[in-house]
């Protein structure tokens, strides 16, 4: 029979461990867009022209989701992160080398281009938690994209968004809200 105390002790141990969250069978069967879809998408008319008196800086470009909802842009559902970070494991380069070809044929036709990696997560987790782990998911995607992939880093910036664009309203884990979305600014700053 356990004792108080040992059961006191396991108790305490399995609270201590962290929690393991194994990804749905949807998650898991999220597809990556090929390179041609990413790069059509990426390379579409834009949406809105604005005048030159009308761009705006990086900085407010990233703080306007007006600007944002009228920028060309893709969301990648299927890069799968540990649950709680940001290192990407060489199993997803496969996934990565699309966007990475993608962005070369965009920059080979247009020196000028320039693409947001912006970090998302779900709500499960404190806001400011969530915060820094979608800036260091896009980090981490750019940093894999310029380093293995020789994608020019001028052409890429990164921001994280945290919980705060989430694609289903849930205070729940969701593999949906957990992605990064590519989206092309150079029509949008001075």
């Amino acid at each position: 029979m356990l004792s108080r105390r040992t059961f006191a002790a396991a108790l305490i141990a399995a609270l201590a461990m962290p929690t393991v969250v194994m990804p749905t069978v949807a998650a898991a069967q999220a597809t990556t867009p090929s390179a041609a879809t990413i790069e059509r998408q990426l390379d579409a008319a834009p949406r809105v022209k604005l005048r030159p008196n009308q761009r705006v800086t990086i900085r407010e470009f990233k703080r306007r989701p007006d600007l944002r909802r009228q920028a060309r842009s893709i969301d990648i559902q299927s890069i799968n992160f540990a649950f709680g970070s940001a290192a990407i494991s060489s199993s997803q380069y496969g996934k990565i080398e699309n966007i990475a070809d993608a962005l070369e044929r965009i920059l080979r036709r247009d020196r000028g281009a320039r693409v947001l990696i912006e970090g998302h997560t779900d709500a499960v987790g404190s806001f400011q938690s969530n915060q820094v782990l979608s800036e260091q998911r896009a980090a981490s995607l750019k940093r894999t994209l310029v380093r293995e992939f020789g994608v020019p880093a001028h052409a890429l910036e990164t921001v994280g968004y945290g919980e705060e664009f989430l694609l289903v309203r849930s205070q729940d884990e969701n593999w949906r809200n957990r992605r990064v979305t590519l989206r092309r600014f150079d029509d949008f700053i001075r």
